[in-house]
């Protein structure tokens, strides 16, 4: 994708949308972080390392960005970073209570971490059984 520049009225206008969810994502972050280290130990689940999907402070060392690109950069690292992270916790908490397929209807994009974690298929309910009442 080719970076485009837009004029710095429309630069402008767009800021609040594009850091409107800051704040909230601030604070969901903080209540996932809560959720994964009280919960998880409890599941037996491993925890997942923010490390491993946030990275910050690595763009704004490039010495021919601007200071607002440096911050934009900062911005756009944590917030796919931690929808990333989010996502991964989401995954892991999904496959604990309820590891089964989403029905494959058309134009359905199937979640990489059923595949990945091997989820049971969509009405397999013999598999079900086995694995979830025992």
């Amino acid at each position: 994708m080719k970076y485009k520049k837009n004029t710095p009225f429309m630069n402008l206008i767009t800021m609040v949308p594009i850091w409107l969810p800051f704040i909230p994502t601030v604070f969901v972050d903080i209540l996932f972080y809560l959720y994964m280290r009280i919960c998880f130990p409890i599941y037996g689940l491993e925890m997942v390392k923010r490390s491993e999907y946030i990275q910050v402070l690595d763009r704004n060392k490039l010495k021919y960005l601007t200071w607002y690109e440096k911050l934009g950069c900062m911005y756009c690292g944590y917030m796919n970073g931690v929808l990333r992270w989010m996502k991964e916790v989401a995954g892991r908490t999904e496959s604990y209570w309820c590891g089964i397929m989403h029905e494959n209807k058309p134009n359905f994009i199937t979640q990489e971490h059923q595949t990945r974690q091997s989820f049971i298929a969509f009405n397999d309910e013999q598999s079900f059984e086995k694995e979830y009442k025992k």
